[in-house]
């Protein structure tokens, strides 16, 4: 060995007719499992036990706030203090099908659809 070689100095070689070592194997045709109707319900457990779980925790809660909405917002009445979407505190001073007019401050009064009420307040918050 030469003693630049030997001091550290790494040789390079040349790999033009080298092949990369194969990792991929092959593949070859598998007869299908033995079994049959109960290995198929058993595949679908895992996707029925999701959809179950997803049903209670985010289908039920969801669709138990939308009643309650609606509840709150049929039950309406002028004189209600309210918050609308916004932020925005008022007084209920006139009721419609689907808009309703809210005073926001002594005359002045702002049109809204009735979904937009986020929150009935307690009597005497707004001032």
């Amino acid at each position: 060995m030469p003693a630049a070689a030997a001091a550290g100095t790494i040789k390079i070689a040349h790999f033009a007719n080298w092949d990369p070592p194969v990792f991929i194997s092959v593949a070859h045709a598998q007869t299908p499992a033995a079994g049959g109707p109960e290995s198929t319900l058993l595949s679908l457990l895992p996707l029925v036990l999701m959809f179950v779980v997803l049903y209670f925790i985010m289908i039920r809660p969801q669709m138990k706030k939308q009643k309650e909405h609606k509840a709150m917002v049929e039950a309406l009445a002028k004189g209600d203090e309210v918050v609308i979407a916004g932020g925005v505190l008022g007084r209920v001073a006139k009721l419609g099908d689907t808009y309703l007019h809210v005073e926001v401050a002594n005359g002045v009064e702002v049109q809204v659809q009735r979904v937009s009420v986020i929150q009935v307040l307690p009597k005497g918050t707004f001032k």
